[in-house]
C-alpha cells in the first residue's frame, strides 16, 4: 500500500538527489510498462520537470522509435541494454577490412574506462578518433541527443555499463523496490557521484543499513531501508508486512531482502553495492552459501551466451542452464569450421560443447570453490516475458528470471547434470 505521500515524496527527493532541471523541455521515451512503479514514478518526475513523454509503439520498434524522438533521456531495464550491446556487436562482426578492425579497436578501448577517469597524450587522441569514426554511429542510433539513460530493476553488467559510457552514451544505474515507491539510492551525472559495479548513492532522506551475519562475507549484510517512501504495508497481510518492516530503537525500517555493502566514496559519500538477493542465495547439500547473481552477470557478458541461471540449492555442487546467444555460436561455428544449421542442432555438437567448457573454465577461477560451476547444460530456447503458447513466462515483465518457473521446465535436464 503506497500513499500519495510515499509517492510524492519519492519523486521530489528523486529529483533533488538525480536532477532533471537542466533537462526542462527535452524529451524522453517510455516503453517500460506502466503498472510497473519504476516507470510509474519517473513519468510523475518527468510531469514535475516538465518534459514531454512520448510512448513507443512497442519493444519491436523502439530502435524506430529512438530515431524519430531522438529523446534526451529514457529509462530501461538490464535486458534491453544487453540485447543494443550484442546487436552493436553483430554488427561489428558483418564488417570487413579496415572498418573491422576500426571497430574492435575502438571496443577493445573501452575495457580501460572508468567513471572520471582522464586522459592525456597518446591515448587521449586515440579516443578522439574512436569517438569520432565509431561511437558517433552509435549515438546516432539511439536518436543522436541522449543525455542519460536509467536502468533499474535487476543488475546490469558492469561490461554493459563501462561500454556505453565510454561511447559517449550516459548510462546510470539506479535501485529501489515497489516497497519504498521506490527509488532508495542511484548514480548521478556529477563528478565523483558515479561507481561501476554499484547502484549509486542513497536518495535525498533515505537512510542505509547494512545488517550482517554469518550467511554473508565480510562486511556484507542484509539491506534495511528508512524513508519517507517507506509503504504502509501489505494490503490486509499483516503477518507479511511484520515480515519486512522492523523496528529499531523505535524507528521503522524496511527489510528488503537484498544482499549488499557500503563503499566509502569522494566527500563521506557511501555507494551501495547489491551483491545478491537473500531469498535467491543458494545453499549446498554440503552448507555453503553461493550467491547466483554475480556468476550469471559474468556469463551474460562473454559474447556466446545470452542467458544463464545457476542452480544448485540442496545439492552437492553449482551448475549451470545456459541459453546460449545464436548469433554468437554461430559467428563461432563459422570462424571454426564447424557446421551450422540451427542453434538447437549447434548445441548438441561436442566441439560447441567444448566452447562453453572451455568458458566455465576461464569464469571459475573468479569465485571461491564452492560456488564454482560443475556442470552445465545448454538450452535452445530464450526465456521471455510472455509465452505465445499461453505458459508461465520465465521472465517477469522487467525481464528478471523466474527461477521457480525455469526450475520446473528444466526439471529433466537439471537431473541430469546430477544423475552421477
Amino acid at each position: 500500500m503506497l500513499s500519495h505521500k510515499n509517492i510524492v515524496t519519492n519523486v521530489l527527493n528523486s529529483v533533488k538527489s538525480f536532477p532533471f532541471d537542466e533537462r526542462i523541455n527535452s524529451r524522453s521515451l517510455s516503453f517500460l510498462p506502466l503498472n510497473h512503479i519504476f516507470e510509474r514514478m519517473v513519468t510523475y518526475i518527468y510531469m514535475n520537470s516538465g518534459i514531454s513523454i512520448f510512448y513507443a509503439e512497442n519493444l519491436e520498434t523502439i530502435a524506430d522509435n529512438l530515431k524519430e524522438i531522438k529523446p534526451s533521456l529514457f529509462c530501461t531495464v538490464p535486458r534491453l541494454l544487453e540485447k543494443v550491446y550484442e546487436k552493436i556487436y553483430s554488427k561489428g562482426m558483418e564488417l570487413s577490412g579496415i572498418r573491422r578492425w576500426l571497430f574492435f579497436w575502438a571496443l577493445a578501448l573501452t575495457d580501460d574506462w572508468d567513471f572520471d577517469k582522464k586522459y592525456t597524450g597518446w591515448r587521449a587522441f586515440q579516443w578522439k578518433i574512436a569517438q569520432k569514426l565509431i561511437f558517433s554511429k552509435w549515438r546516432e542510433a539511439l536518436g543522436g541527443h541522449v543525455k542519460g539513460i536509467l536502468t533499474g530493476a535487476s543488475a546490469c553488467p558492469v561490461k554493459v555499463m563501462r561500454t556505453f559510457n565510454a561511447a559517449g552514451i550516459p548510462v546510470r544505474e539506479a535501485y529501489g523496490m515497489t516497497e519504498a515507491s521506490p527509488g532508495i539510492s542511484v548514480n548521478r551525472f556529477e563528478p565523483g557521484q558515479a561507481r561501476l559495479g554499484t547502484v549509486g548513492i542513497a536518495l535525498k532522506g533515505v537512510e542505509l543499513r547494512i545488517e550482517a551475519s554469518d550467511d554473508y562475507r565480510s562486511g556484507e549484510g542484509e539491506i534495511l531501508v528508512k524513508g519517507p517512501g517507506i509503504m504502509e504495508g501489505y494490503f490486509k497481510q499483516p503477518d507479511k508486512t511484520a515480515e519486512v518492516i522492523r523496528y529499531i530503537n523505535g524507528e521503522r525500517w524496511l527489510v528488503t531482502g537484498d544482499v549488499g555493502t557500503l563503499e566509502d566514496g569522494p566527500d563521506g559519500k557511501q555507494f551501495l553495492k547489491i551483491t545478491d538477493r537473500k531469498k535467491e542465495l543458494l545453499k549446498t547439500s554440503g552448507g555453503k552459501y553461493v550467491a547466483p547473481t554475480p556468476i550469471e552477470a559474468i556469463f551474460k557478458e562473454h559474447r556466446l551466451v545470452d542467458q544463464a541461471m545457476v542452480v544448485g540449492e540442496n545439492l552437492k555442487f553449482v551448475s549451470a542452464l545456459i541459453v546460449p546467444s545464436a548469433d554468437g555460436v554461430r559467428e563461432w561455428c563459422n570462424k571454426h569450421g564447424v557446421t551450422w544449421t540451427n542453434l538447437s542442432d549447434s548445441i548438441k555438437n561436442p566441439k560447441v560443447q567444448e566452447r562453453f567448457q572451455m568458458l566455465i573454465e576461464r569464469i571459475n577461477p573468479n569465485f571461491g570453490h564452492a560456488e564454482q560451476i560443475k556442470k552445465f547444460a545448454l538450452l535452445p530456447n530464450q526465456w521471455e516475458p510472455v509465452k505465445a503458447d499461453g505458459s508461465e513466462a520465465e521472465l517477469t515483465p522487467t525481464l528478471k528470471l523466474k527461477r521457480r518457473v525455469i526450475m520446473n521446465k528444466y526439471r529433466a535436464e537439471i537431473e541430469e547434470m546430477y544423475r552421477d
